[in-house]
């Protein structure tokens, strides 16, 4: 595997929403207002709403400019990572960096909580596309699927949703993240659905817990399930739940490597992580595939998740999502 070269970025690494997208990690791990059942980066420890300089924006544009003067090439250039991005005090100064220095599109991944504070929006308007969060459809829903910050309130965040949304001259994607059992009926989805009408969103689309998610029974839907729930938004969601696998020899290695790895001991995603020098959206993307192809197996320990070789293996081919 390829050592770390950089402490923020990571990447490019494939979307099925971006293409090959270079991460931009602008808070430490689990920096967030939200602790999703379904998040791939497992609980998060101390939920916040405060607005800091969590990382060093100078060296943030640093590694960008390296990254961009060594030839480096992405279909778009993401501010995500490993927390909530418009918590960093200064998120709007690295899209302005990436917007000035080429034609890469500057993408704000955010869960949307923070757009209704005037500053996040003016801030959030620096991007070319922004891509927000909607999983719930009133206070009780929003506590039980996203467990927010007890200062967050479901009916102010859909009203800064709507207010960015019609002042912001770019592009707009909502993503919809469902789970079996706590927001998948038709009757739940239609009122997503309504909502998301109200927004208006130029791209809508669905997704579900095809990599290991952050509790034990969140559950997935399939790939069946979630087209028929998709004609119920305006305009007809697409599907990003990566049922699908891309097969690069480089992806490949890596998951051997990973699976090598776990037969010799259990780890947690973390020490993966840090063992080959890989961010930890990279890992959770192998530990989906070879969790989807039974090849490991997943064991809480009190509030970390372990990852074992499965006892078994039906033949040598390895599948990453």
């Amino acid at each position: 595997m390829t050592q770390k070269r950089y402490r923020y970025l990571f990447g490019p690494v494939p979307s099925r929403r971006f293409g090959r997208s270079l991460g931009i990690d602008l808070t430490p791990h689990k920096t967030c207002c939200f602790d999703c059942v379904f998040c791939q980066l497992g609980r998060t420890p101390t939920k916040t709403i405060a607005r800091d300089e969590y990382v060093p924006t100078d060296a943030v544009l640093g590694e960008i400019d390296e990254w961009l003067r060594s030839g480096g090439e992405a279909d778009y250039m993401t501010l995500s990572g490993g927390g909530e991005p418009t918590l960093h005090s200064r998120f709007e100064e690295v899209l302005d960096f990436i917007r000035s220095r080429g034609t890469i599109p500057a993408v704000l991944l955010t869960n949307g909580a923070l757009l209704h504070l005037p500053e996040v929006r003016a801030a959030a308007n620096h991007a070319d596309i922004v891509k927000i969060s909607l999983s719930a459809w009133d206070q009780a829903s929003f506590e039980w699927v996203n467990r927010p910050h007890p200062q967050l309130f479901f009916d102010r965040i859909i009203e800064g949703q709507k207010t960015f949304r019609a002042d912001f001259g770019g592009q707009v994607w909502m993503e919809v993240f469902l789970v079996r059992g706590m927001n998948s009926s038709p009757e739940q989805v239609k009122k997503i659905a309504a909502l998301a009408r109200e927004i208006a969103p130029d791209r809508i689309q669905l997704n579900t817990a095809v990599r290991p998610p952050a509790e034990e029974f969140v559950t997935a839907l399939s790939k069946e399930q979630m087209a028929a729930l998709s004609h119920h938004f305006q305009p007809t969601a697409g599907i990003i739940a990566d049922f699908s696998t891309p097969h690069s020899k480089p992806m490949q290695t890596n998951a051997a490597a990973i699976l090598a790895m776990l037969k010799r001991r259990p780890c947690t995603a973390q020490q993966i992580a840090d063992g080959f020098g890989l961010h930890f959206n990279e890992v959770s993307k192998y530990l989906g595939g070879l969790m989807k192809e039974k090849k490991i197996r997943a064991e809480r320990i009190k509030d970390a998740v372990y990852y074992h070789a499965a006892a078994r293996e039906s033949d040598n081919s390895l599948i990453v999502s």
